[in-house]
């Protein structure tokens, strides 16, 4: 059982909940801040799998799964565009402009441990693997409660939830049924039989179904996937050289008044069509626009975006390293990869395998799947999760959707608005529950910069705390 004492006296305690690529950032940051303004603290790295450093993103040991942008475009350190290239050349990984996941998750670990080095014994980290179940507000002289599983629990004067995207949901009802994985991403949900050469069925074929395509073909020479989607459309290809800096035709973006969906399609198709280095260098300039541009949709545009248009922005923005498409390509033409377009209306188990109907058009089409894997993405409906720290969050009022409920609502700085909208000063958040505010809110150039901002911003929130309890000579019977 975890208690405040452990992490001692007057010293702030931050708890950061999820130890991935979001975490670990805000970890980082936050370690680099303290070390600067010598302040003494300590941090409490929550994970519930153990992964400090890693999360579910690049814990895998898949050589084949890459990162899905340029090793130049992925430093984790602000203002140095170059960092993650000169830590790859320094260790001896080569690469072809893309690095493997497992490369890029070592980065983060040595990224926080450099940070550890540098802020110790001022400032230290306490890893911890557990669930979060609840936070509250205890009224102690920390703030904060969070309860762990298994009846632990932290007492802290701040707290970071970097819990990532939620899980994908169901398509439709679904048997209760071993065979069907309900998030690829798990540890060990490829591993535990799917590899048995039975056909896969996939739900989805953005970037996680390659992802497990690639994983589940390699692991057996007969298996076959079957990969469902409404549009039946795939990550294009990156085209643009990742070793060169893109000059790409400059997108002037209108005044800050409202943007029109329409006239926003109509203004990067034109500059598409004008920009010597294609559409992709539009998109990749259009990138750090985009959480203003969201900004000033109104909501029915907003919603009309993500019901109409989401899916082709995603293939063009979130495109795969050449090397993963020549593996796609080749288990297509293989016949080991078969792409459908339809709806997953139902699923029976029908031993020994799932029998998976598929809505395409005026035609119902049945699929036999030894295996059924949910790669469709983050959960589109926060207020349905079944994390019992976002739903306790939500339930209490001390967090609320945003108004598309894609995620949680926070200001301008990170902290989260309660049921109210006054914003916490003890609670704050970045990276993915981030979504329905910015859109552009889940890879690492952004989650870098939020966690930079955040890390002054949490400071300054433990030292308003500690001011009155030195004043009143409390400080030294802190629990």
């Amino acid at each position: 059982m975890w208690y405040s004492e452990p992490f001692g006296g007057r010293v702030a305690v931050v708890a950061v909940i999820g130890g991935g690529a979001s975490g670990t950032l805000a970890t980082t940051y936050l370690l680099r801040a303290a070390a600067a303004a010598r302040i003494p603290l300590r941090i409490a790295l929550i994970d519930r799998h153990g992964q400090h450093g890693l999360g579910q993103a690049y814990a895998t040991a898949n050589p084949a799964h890459l990162l899905n942008s340029p090793a130049d475009r992925m430093s984790a350190v602000a203002h140095d565009p170059g960092h993650l290239a000169r830590w790859a050349a320094a260790n001896g990984i080569k690469h072809d402009g893309y690095l493997p996941r497992a490369a890029f998750g070592r980065y983060l670990r040595e990224l926080l441990a450099d940070a550890e080095r540098m802020a110790g014994p001022t400032a230290t980290v306490t890893r911890i693997t557990s669930d979060v179940v609840g936070l509250t507000c205890n009224g102690l002289q920390r703030p904060l409660r969070l309860h762990l599983a298994a009846n632990g629990r932290i007492d802290a004067n701040a707290a970071v939830l970097a819990t990532g995207s939620q899980p994908p949901a169901p398509p439709c009802p679904l048997p209760a049924s071993p065979r069907y994985v309900c998030d690829p991403w798990t540890p060990g949900a490829l591993l535990d039989g799917v590899a048995d050469g039975s056909p896969v069925v996939v739900l989805g074929t953005g970037l996680s179904m390659l992802d497990v395509a690639i994983s589940v073909t390699g692991a057996h020479p007969e298996t076959v996937v079957h990969a469902v989607s409404r549009h039946a459309l795939l990550p294009r290809e990156h085209r643009c050289p990742p070793d060169r800096a893109v000059q790409p035709h400059i997108l002037q973006a209108p005044d800050r008044g409202p943007v029109d969906l329409p006239g926003l399609i109509r203004y990067v198709r034109v500059a598409a069509a004008e920009a010597p280095d294609g559409w992709q260098a539009v998109v990749d300039a259009l990138r750090p626009h985009i959480p203003g541009l969201w900004q000033r949709l109104s909501p029915p545009e907003k919603r009309l975006f993500l019901r109409h248009v989401a899916r082709y922005w995603e293939v063009h923005r979130h495109r795969v390293p050449p090397a993963t498409a020549r593996r796609i390509d080749l288990l297509r033409s293989a016949g080991r990869l078969s792409v459908l377009r339809g709806r997953v209306i139902a699923v029976s188990d029908k031993p020994p395998d799932l029998c998976v109907r598929i809505e395409q058009d005026a035609r119902v089409i049945e699929v036999a799947a030894g295996w059924l894997i949910n790669a469709t993405g983050p959960a589109a409906d926060v207020t349905a999760t079944t994390d019992p720290l976002l739903h306790g969050l939500l339930e209490s009022g001390l967090a609320r959707p945003d108004s598309l409920r894609l995620g949680i609502e926070a200001d301008a700085r990170g902290a989260l608005l309660n049921v109210s909208g006054t914003a916490s000063d003890t609670v704050f958040t970045l990276g993915p529950p981030l979504r329905g505010q910015l859109y552009e809110t889940t890879a690492i150039p952004e989650i870098r910069d939020q966690a930079a901002a955040l890390a002054v911003r949490l400071l300054a929130a433990c030292h308003a705390q500690a001011a009155p309890l030195a004043a009143s000579g409390m400080a030294g019977s802190a629990a």
